[in-house]
């Protein structure tokens, strides 16, 4: 895959913790709320976005459609000073679907779906759940927003799109960036191919 080149920076943050992620449930298409610890994460975001650009009023905001991105969001431009509610929400930053697997952790997917697990283990990039979409799928559908952006943009959306833009911008090959770990309430700033956590 050739990388593609966006101008300026790209602030890329995961939505707070949820109920679910503390369970290690698989959500993907699920509206699953923040909870108190993802509340506090988005706020802990805005501290590290204020220090990493001082000119955080002029940058662009785009936000994944789902609620604790959205929530997220707002609360990170309240602690901003920012007007909560005015970010550009694009549908293409869902997050990835696992189709019949949600609800579920990989423990239960791994038990009662053991050929499919190994499967999806030797080439995550590809692998598709049943009625859901491959890390391949999710970067078609999100190729189209990074080659939209504005110089220095916040995003807000989730790990598997997270994922799909560090693959798509080049700095992890694709064998790699399914496994890479994307944490709440830091920021993965990305410039010019290379990705450093802040």
């Amino acid at each position: 895959m050739t990388p593609l080149t966006i101008p300026g920076r790209l602030f890329l943050v995961r939505h707070g913790e949820t109920d679910w992620n503390r369970e290690g449930r698989l959500q993907g298409g699920k509206d699953i709320p923040l909870n108190a610890l993802g509340r506090m994460q988005a706020e802990e975001a805005a501290r590290r976005l204020k220090v990493l650009t001082p000119d955080y009023a002029t940058v662009d905001y785009v936000c994944s459609p789902m609620a604790r991105a959205r929530e997220t969001m707002t609360i990170l431009r309240r602690e901003l000073d920012l007007p909560p509610e005015a970010f550009g929400i694009d549908e293409r930053l869902r997050e990835l679907t696992f189709g019949d697997w949600e609800g579920f952790t990989w423990r239960e997917i791994r038990k009662s779906e053991r050929e499919l697990a190994r499967a999806r283990e030797s080439d995550k990039w590809g692998f598709v759940p049943p009625g859901g979409e491959s890390y391949r799928m999710l970067a078609e559908r999100i190729r189209p927003v990074l080659e939209g952006l504005a110089p220095d943009t916040v995003m807000v959306s989730h790990g598997g799109v997270a994922r799909a833009v560090l693959a798509l911008l080049g700095a992890v090959g694709t064998a790699d960036a399914a496994r890479v770990e994307i944490w709440q309430g830091k920021i993965l700033v990305v410039e010019g191919g290379t990705a450093t956590w802040m």
